[in-house]
């Protein structure tokens, strides 16, 4: 199948409240004679296989947010979401589930989420729209009161949400908090805050979009500095925002649209964690769709930046370029981890793309380059990079040092690298030292090596390892043998190091006593040199 206008990701809700991707394929609707009923098909793009079956059932509340996604419930804390590559399927779709449901394909939700009893089901269906009152300043404490009293009720908040929508309200209402700062009345930007901090609970896409808009979203985080708890000291995020949290271009970014998304998804993300007060458990369930924008934002980010390759080319050979100045070198190596960090917030499918690309790209041997220079926040942030690409795939990294010792030697390997800067960690807590030593006991770790027809490589890595590695890693333990160390009785060798021998030397017994931070070895140090076979 062709048509890129259905074509979709699954999503579902998992009990961390964290959205899972179950797959990419092609969704169409349909009658299943065994559901009884019209229904949605998701079949894989990549072998035809079913990835979705749901029935388009007639009381389930469905969402249509950002244009793009389609969210509902399939079952108690089952949420499930179809992300669109085009707008126009997702048009399509949603107007086959609204005309299953009798709705109008203009709503962006086609039932109430949360039951209310039959007397108030009656009443509110019964009474006309709500109307707003006019957006002036002495109607402020007004609106303030309907705005709290519509929160409780699923159908007056749906009431209240088309209102502020229809009436372009949320415009109107910024511009009356630009007038009660110029006035200062503080009674006016006291009910604003309420108002706002309300309309963020109306839990509505159409609404974010506005408020989040560039030209909207500086006021509305304006209206939620002015907390009536602070009374007269309002808190300063837009000063924050200004003037101390400054994007930097490390690498010129040419798409105006991949821009002004960073911005926004920045901003969004700083009003949920900072300026919003922590939601209460009620809350928190109204602002599932803002947990959703940050998300989808996120998502959309990475693969931009993704399938960008001057940019991503531009940026490894500028990292790596003898004539780049230190600072320089240093914004380029945290914005690589900056953006590594913000790919944890992809399901795994989307990692395991993204980290491939990364490698495509070169940048295992980019972080050889940076962790061989002497400034130590650089090394630093590489090695954050590199712990990031230990952690999902070890056997991406096994596979890369593996190669490059058939070209340099020993001492310049990225493994032994590693293993000397856990060595000659200066730390006095041995911060550093302890956070490589976990690295590597990752990457000799049996336990997640692979296993096929063709090789081990379980047996394949460990052959490797001490034949180009080990002599480096215990090169402290036996200098710490001679006559004139063992008199002493005592060695000041970091724990990381011995720790990673005990872990390593699956074939040597070691005679040690370990106390934080540094050891005392013993006397003895009995090694086995059997040679790896096959079967072990």
């Amino acid at each position: 199948m062709t048509d890129t206008r259905r074509r979709v990701k699954v999503y579902t809700l998992n009990e961390d409240r964290q959205w899972d991707d179950r797959g990419t394929g092609h969704v169409s609707s349909g009658y299943v004679e065994r559901l009884k009923g019209m229904s949605l098909l998701v079949r894989a793009e990549s072998d035809g296989s079913l990835l979705l079956e749901s029935k388009i059932n007639p009381n389930t509340a469905y969402q249509k947010q950002q244009d793009t996604l389609i969210v509902w419930s399939e079952a108690e804390n089952y949420d499930l979401a179809l992300s669109f590559q085009e707008k126009a399927g997702c048009d399509e779709i949603w107007e086959k589930i609204c005309q299953v449901q009798g709705k109008d394909p203009s709503v962006d939700i086609t039932q109430e989420l949360v039951d209310e009893s039959e007397e108030e089901r009656f009443d509110d269906m019964s009474s006309p729209g709500l109307e707003l009152p006019p957006c002036e300043l002495g109607r402020l404490e007004e609106l303030a009161e309907l705005v709290a009293s519509s929160l409780p009720s699923p159908l007056r908040r749906e009431k209240l949400a088309l209102a502020v929508e229809n009436e372009g309200y949320i415009r109107k209402l910024l511009e009356l908090f630009r007038q009660c700062e110029d006035l200062e009345n503080a009674d006016g930007l006291h009910h604003l805050y309420e108002i706002v901090k309300g309309i963020f609970l109306l839990n509505r896409t159409a609404l974010f979009e506005v408020m989040f808009s560039e030209e909207c979203i500086m006021d509305v985080i304006g209206c939620l500095e002015h907390d009536p708890v602070l009374g007269a000291a309002p808190r300063r995020h837009r000063d924050f925002l200004t003037k101390t949290a400054r994007f930097k271009e490390v690498i010129p970014i040419g798409d105006p649209e991949l821009r002004a998304k960073i911005h926004q998804t920045y901003r969004v993300q700083y009003i949920q964690d900072m300026v919003l007060p922590t939601p209460s458990v009620f809350e928190e369930n109204m602002l599932s769709t803002l947990h959703s924008f940050i998300f989808f934002n996120k998502v959309e980010i990475v693969g931009m930046l993704q399938d960008d390759e001057k940019f991503l080319t531009d940026l490894f050979a500028q990292l790596t370029d003898e004539a780049t100045d230190d600072d320089k070198r240093y914004e380029l190596v945290n914005f690589l981890k900056e953006f590594c960090a913000f790919s944890q917030t992809l399901q795994p499918q989307n990692r395991e793309a993204f980290f491939k690309t990364l490698s495509n790209m070169g940048i295992l041997p980019a972080l050889e380059v940076v962790l061989g220079m002497d400034d130590v926040q650089v090394r630093g942030a590489a090695t954050d990079i590199f712990s990031y690409l230990v952690e999902y795939n070890p056997s991406m990294v096994r596979e890369f040092v593996m190669q490059e010792s058939q070209q340099n030697d020993d001492d310049i390997l990225l493994i032994n690298l590693i293993i000397e800067h856990m060595i000659c960690d200066t730390d006095p807590e041995l911060g550093g030292a302890v956070q490589l030593m976990g690295l590597l006991r990752t990457l000799v770790d049996p336990e997640n090596m692979l296993a096929t027809a063709n090789k081990t490589e379980k047996t394949e890595f460990l052959s490797f390892f001490y034949k180009h590695c080990m002599h480096i890693l215990s090169a402290p333990l036996l200098a710490n043998t001679t006559d004139d160390k063992l008199s002493k009785g005592e060695s000041s060798i970091p724990c990381a190091c011995v720790c990673v021998c005990v872990c390593v030397c699956a074939k040597m017994t070691l005679f040690l006593t370990c106390p934080w931070p540094t050891v005392n070895v013993s006397s003895l140090i009995i090694m086995r040199k059997d040679t790896f076979t096959e079967s072990e």
